[in-house]
């Protein structure tokens, strides 16, 4: 990402530029399959739902930047206007790569590679204060060790194949699909990729009012997704992806209203009722998209299969997004901005079939460890090891217990 930085910034020419843009693409994709597996894997059990979550929120973060970042090198009248912004892309990954030194090695990778020793220090430090023989780390461990080797036995090497090879991994997979191409085609892409065409729609043309309005919503986005992710422990993951699709389907039938209603008719105030219901969904969106995107996807993956279903969510994201961005133009074209509420009647037919979707496919994986979570899943056929912590518990008071010595 460094290189593909340097090089849009220094670019002479659209070749250059676009092959920086791949670069950066490229390191981009590596970035958002290690991330989110490592901040998951030494999060504690009690965090890992919460980290996870704001995890995926803080693009927001970025956006926000970026978009006054731009706002501002705008009035610069040369080249500088656009080569800031491309440079300073690096920023992140210079910070990253200087960081990552101090970061921790995932314990269950270290357990894969036969280095038990040191993911039980991991454990220790960061869930118990350096106690290795805490009852917590040591289920953690003994847990993670059994069910890598339960995992390794049943298949030395793991495949994209082995999404057909199980029932359970199966489940997986369309589960995996949905997520990347719900978080995409929920309208959201509407408002991402097309909020100057939605503002126009409502009357708002002047650009710093666009611009206002864009910022203030991402702003929203980012207040209410963050927000949303520290509850996710408390309300659940299944209830809050159900009040989010259902949410946004309410939303989208009076957007849609409002949007037929001042195309056709030219009706006094259904214009700023659209700018409202763009920021309703936006509110709407964030309230669990936003957040449990990622961590829903690393949750329901077993060990092996984790990296791999990471790919295949973020290749149906990429893939949903570029279907987005050449089909809503067409779309809006073949509608005119008069008559946009037929798309938009569309939207509105697929989010319930989200909502449905998500009703019965989608499962709660709130409280149970990485490990456990494949009990939910699989079932009885679940790889997994069968541990009790209060068994665990009674092995650690009986191994740390002093017995005093005879006189």
């Amino acid at each position: 990402m460094i290189a593909g930085a340097i090089i849009q910034g220094t670019a002479q020419g659209i070749n250059a530029f676009m092959g920086g843009r791949v670069m950066m693409g490229f390191g981009n994709s590596l970035a958002q399959i290690a991330s989110p597996m490592l901040l998951t894997e030494i999060a504690h059990p009690q965090h890992r739902g919460r980290l996870t979550a704001v995890y995926n929120c803080l693009w927001n973060v970025g956006a926000i930047i970026v978009s006054w970042l731009s706002f501002g090198t705008n009035y610069i009248h040369n080249d500088w206007s656009w080569r800031i912004p491309a440079i300073l892309q690096a920023l992140p990954s210079v910070i990253q790569i200087i960081f990552i030194w101090w970061i921790p090695e995932s314990p269950r990778y270290l357990v894969a590679k036969d280095k038990s020793d040191q993911a039980l220090s991991i454990l220790a430090r960061y869930h118990a204060n350096g106690n290795a023989q805490h009852p917590t780390v040591q289920f953690e461990y003994r847990e993670i060790r059994e069910t890598i080797k339960l995992e390794m036995e049943s298949q030395a090497n793991s495949s994209y194949l082995d999404f057909f090879r199980t029932k359970g991994n199966r489940y997986r997979l369309v589960v995996l699909l949905s997520l990347g191409l719900f978080s995409q085609w929920s309208g959201n892409a509407i408002i991402s990729n097309f909020a100057s065409t939605l503002y126009d729609q409502a009357g708002v043309t002047d650009s710093n009012s666009k611009f206002g309005l864009s910022g203030g919503q991402m702003i929203l986005s980012l207040i209410v997704s963050v927000t949303m992710a520290t509850l996710v422990d408390r309300w659940g993951r299944r209830p809050m992806f159900l009040a989010s699709t259902g949410g946004m389907f309410g939303v989208f039938i009076f957007w849609t209203l409002c949007a037929g209603l001042y195309g056709e008719h030219g009706s006094p105030g259904a214009n700023y009722a659209m700018i409202f219901f763009i920021w309703l969904f936006s509110f709407f969106y964030s309230f669990a998209w936003s957040g449990l995107l990622v961590g829903y996807a690393i949750e329901i993956l077993p060990y092996k299969l984790r990296a791999k279903g990471l790919m295949v969510l973020n290749i149906m994201i990429q893939a949903a997004l570029c279907l987005n961005v050449y089909a809503n133009p067409v779309a809006f074209e073949a509608f005119g901005l008069k008559h946009s509420w037929k798309l938009y009647v569309i939207y509105t037919c697929w989010i319930f079939c989200e909502l449905a979707f998500v009703y019965f496919m989608y499962v709660e994986t709130k409280g149970p460890t990485l490990e456990e979570l494949a009990k939910v899943i699989d079932g009885d056929e679940a790889a997994v090891a069968r541990l009790n912590l209060e068994q665990v518990e009674k092995e650690v008071a009986i191994e740390t217990h002093d017995v005093p010595q005879k006189v």
